[in-house]
């Protein structure tokens, strides 16, 4: 299941802490055929394809780029790359190049990638698998390990950059830029960049003008894992929610960190109008049934209302190409009637 790092970091926090609810059995779903909505209003899902900015981009290398973990890296070939998370596969793909992709990670499900070896789960790689499909370069995040691995990739003479992670809607022209200039692409770069900033503005010019702002919880939910956990100020929800026209109602409600294990005391604080959860999390709980009757979940506004949205794990926080979708979703979303109005 796809996990940004702060949601890796909040499920080994919460490993002693998680609560466990009563009656939320089930299990995950398979992936999910689209990129949007599991249910709350029925707003159109985010096709789950990339859409490259040209049809085949020409890589001008070699080039020397610098590389989050403080190196400096030179790239002389870009005709096999593998990128170790699904934010990076989406840029590559988007930027022209994902007919040079020979490896994905397990968040890469978009329709292009998907008959693609899977080399990373969860941020871990297998340097083996990677080595052996022969790569001229390899994109990796500052979460990607273990060391050891990545150590062994760069001893084995292949070129790997490490990126800065997204954060927030102000990363996501960053790091096209930094996937751009790593594989010699600048002028496809640009273009990605330029598109995606005026397609990010368009889907904000579909708020209602005029109403208010819904206080929108963001829910990181596992029923199979029995964990359950309500986002705060670093969550990487919040510029999205915001963006959308929406208040992060755990911000709000004084949650500064990332993840913190649900309670019927922290959701009565913050008193969310919406939940946003990822679509793998509403399945897991049994869907929106099984949301609104969680323990601390049922007595919020947004349960009694059905007011839930959603929004597929794997394109959710990629804060890339397709964010102006999922912000265009979240609108819809968020602004319109509950499920059971």
């Amino acid at each position: 299941m796809p996990r940004t790092p702060r949601i890796s970091r909040a499920l080994a926090a919460a490993a002693a802490l998680a609560v466990t609810l009563a009656g939320c059995g089930g299990t995950p779903g398979a992936d999910s055929g689209d990129g949007g909505t599991g249910g709350g209003t029925g707003a159109e899902a985010p096709a789950d394809r990339v859409e490259p900015v040209t049809a085949e981009a020409a890589p001008e290398l070699p080039v020397t780029v610098p590389s989050a973990d403080g190196r400096d890296v030179t790239v002389t070939a870009a005709d096999r790359i593998v990128p170790l998370s699904g934010s990076i596969s989406e840029l590559v793909f988007s930027l022209g190049l994902g007919d040079r992709v020979v490896a994905r990670d397990v968040t890469a499900t978009f329709a292009q990638a998907s008959d693609l070896p899977v080399v990373t789960q969860a941020h871990d790689v297998s340097a083996e698998s990677v080595l052996s499909l022969e790569p001229d370069v390899v994109l990796a995040e500052e979460t990607t390990g273990p060391a050891e691995a990545v150590d062994q990739i760069r001893a084995a003479g292949v070129p790997l950059v490490v990126l800065d992670p997204a954060q927030d809607l102000d990363d996501v022209g960053s790091r096209i830029d930094a996937v751009a200039a790593a594989l010699g692409v600048t002028d496809e770069g640009a273009k990605l960049r330029a598109r995606t900033a005026e397609r990010i503005e368009s889907a904000r010019r579909d708020i209602p003008s005029g109403g208010g702002k819904p206080r929108v919880a963001f829910l990181y939910v596992r029923g199979s894992a029995s964990v359950y956990l309500l986002g705060g100020a670093r969550s990487g929800g919040v510029s999205l929610i915001e963006a959308a026209g929406g208040v992060d109602a755990g911000k709000e409600s004084g949650l500064g960190k990332d993840f913190t294990p649900i309670t019927s005391e922290a959701l009565a604080k913050a008193a969310p109008d919406v939940l946003l959860v990822m679509t793998k999390g509403l399945e897991s709980v049994g869907g929106v049934d099984g949301l609104v009757q969680l323990p601390g979940v049922a007595q919020t506004p947004a349960a009694m209302d059905r007011r839930i949205a959603s929004v597929d794990d794997g394109v959710l926080l990629n804060y890339g190409p397709r964010t102006d979708a999922v912000l265009r979703s979240l609108v819809a979303q968020i602004h319109g009637p509950g499920e059971g109005r």
